[in-house]
C-alpha cells in the first residue's frame, strides 16, 4: 500500500490537507483554455478533488483522473461513474493514449525532490500535451511548507518553474494563491499557466 492510498483508506475530507470545498483556483484557469467540450482534460494525482465533478457538470465528455490511490479514485467513481476516466498510475511511468488538450496538476510535481524524477515529469508532460495545448500547475511556492504528509517536497518560483520546462513551455501567467487547510493552516502555493509550443 502507498503512502496515498493509506491517507485516503483511512482519513477522512476533513483530515486531508489539500482538501478544497471545491476547485475554486483551478477551475477559471482550465475553462479560460477549454472552451470546446470534447477536448481531452486529465487531472494529475487528482485524487478525490472535486474539479472533474466541476467539468462534467459543465458537459465536459473527455476527463480523465490519474492518481497513486484506487480508494481516491473509487471516492471519484461513486460521485462520477463512468461519466470520467479513472487511471490507477504512477505519472512518471504513464503514457496517455491520445495527446492530451489541457493537463492539470495540484500538488504533485512538488514531490518529485530528485532531479532525475523532475527530468522524468518534464518528459512526460512535454510528450503529453500537444502543440497548443496547455499546462496548468501548482505547487508549494518559496515560502510554503517543508513537507506534505510527512515527505519532503521542493519549493518553486514561478521563475524557477517558468525556467525548468522551458524546453516545451511557454509561460501565459503565474500568481501566488494561498491554501488554507480544513483546519486553518496556511499553505502558500504557486500557480502557473504555460502553452505547448507549436
Amino acid at each position: 500500500m502507498t503512502s496515498w492510498e493509506a491517507v485516503y483508506a483511512t482519513k477522512d475530507a476533513a483530515e486531508r490537507s489539500w482538501t478544497e470545498t471545491g476547485p475554486s483556483h483551478s477551475l477559471p484557469w482550465v475553462l479560460e483554455d477549454s472552451p470546446q467540450l470534447s477536448r481531452s482534460i486529465v487531472d494529475i494525482g487528482g485524487g478525490a478533488s472535486r474539479l472533474a465533478d466541476s467539468l462534467v457538470a459543465r458537459g465536459f465528455t473527455n476527463v480523465t483522473v490519474l492518481d497513486l490511490s484506487p480508494s481516491a479514485l473509487e471516492e471519484v467513481r461513486g460521485r462520477l461513474g463512468d461519466a470520467v476516466q479513472l487511471v490507477v498510475a504512477n505519472v512518471l511511468e504513464w503514457d496517455p493514449p491520445q495527446p492530451v488538450d489541457l493537463w492539470h496538476d495540484r500538488a504533485v510535481f512538488h514531490f518529485f525532490v530528485e532531479p532525475e524524477e523532475q527530468l522524468r515529469y518534464v518528459d512526460r508532460v512535454t510528450r503529453a500535451v500537444r502543440e497548443g495545448g496547455t499546462f496548468v500547475l501548482a505547487t508549494f511556492a518559496p515560502n510554503g511548507p517543508e513537507q506534505c504528509s510527512g515527505l519532503p517536497v521542493t519549493r518553486w518560483s514561478a521563475a524557477e518553474l517558468e525556467d525548468r520546462f522551458s524546453q516545451g513551455f511557454q509561460l501565459l501567467q503565474s500568481e501566488e494563491h494561498l491554501h488554507v487547510t480544513p483546519w486553518g493552516a496556511n499553505q502558500p502555493f504557486t500557480w502557473v499557466r504555460f502553452r505547448r509550443f507549436q
